[in-house]
């Protein structure tokens, strides 16, 4: 299998470093390809702009999305972003590494989404009429790949509890899994999180190095989060869960299925 490893830290020494060092190791012996963008390293451009776009097709004034959209069907994006939709496509599974900065992904790396996800590849696809708005949570163009976020957090684990002052980390990373990562078609696994990285221990790097090993060990077995589809027949023609779904629960977890619910609809 092929796995994309998408890294984000300045810092080479860094224990996020020594994660995506340790997935490149742990993979690789067990017989899968490894490719790895290690966006500092290679001065990733994170600013979406009209530098992303050989031609303009209105020069006058920027509509990224527009714009994104023409350069895409016509082959003029910019030479980076077009690498980094290949490795896309090439991954069986994709693998983001990167610290919770502000409850979310580093500035690169959302920048990294910015200019890589153009229209036409994982936003604007599929016919967009009646009770369908497109091909996306679920289903779209990067569907049948896994996904996993690994990321280190400064705080402690009860902070990111559901009664925790940050709120519960499936609410902190609803946007990353679900927005971005389970949008185009991704299956997502649940996260793996190091947390009060910053203590670490010799003692606990070996507890942490061997989980994450276990973890890369279930890449493409171990169960992915039910979210719900949108086109799976749960959300209406407005795409809002139908009533009667979702029954006790609210928030961000409306969107996952629930046991004993009527099954979505396959697939077309």
């Amino acid at each position: 299998m092929n796995v994309f490893i998408i890294h984000a830290h300045p810092e080479p020494r860094s224990l996020n470093g020594a994660l995506t060092a340790l997935a490149v190791e742990t993979l690789t012996a067990a017989g899968h390809a490894v490719e790895v963008s290690d966006l500092y390293a290679m001065g990733w451009k994170a600013v979406a702009d009209g530098g992303d776009f050989l031609a303009r097709h209105e020069p006058e004034r920027l509509a990224y999305a527009d714009e994104s959209a023409h350069a895409f069907r016509d082959g003029t994006q910019a030479a980076d972003v077009a690498a980094e939709q290949a490795k896309l496509l090439r991954a069986d599974a994709v693998i983001l590494q990167f610290p919770l900065w502000w409850f979310s992904m580093p500035a690169i790396l959302k920048g990294w989404f910015d200019r890589v996800y153009a229209y036409g590849f994982a936003y604007g696809v599929g016919p967009h009429e009646g009770e369908r708005w497109g091909d996306r949570y679920g289903e779209g163009t990067l569907r049948g790949r896994r996904a996993l976020v690994s990321m280190t957090v400064g705080g402690r684990e009860p902070h990111y509890s559901a009664r925790g002052v940050n709120g519960a980390l499936e609410d902190v990373l609803f946007p990353i899994q679900h927005g971005t990562l389970f949008y185009p078609g991704m299956s997502v696994l649940d996260p793996f999180v190091v947390y009060q990285c910053s203590r670490l221990s010799p003692e606990r790097w070996e507890e942490v190095a061997a989980a994450y090993r276990a973890r890369l060990a279930g890449l493409f077995t171990d169960p992915v989060i039910p979210y719900r589809r949108q086109n799976g027949g749960h959300y209406d023609a407005r795409q809002v869960l139908k009533p009667g779904l979702g029954a006790g629960e609210s928030g961000t977890r409306l969107h996952l299925l629930r046991p004993g619910e009527p099954p979505e609809a396959p697939l077309g």
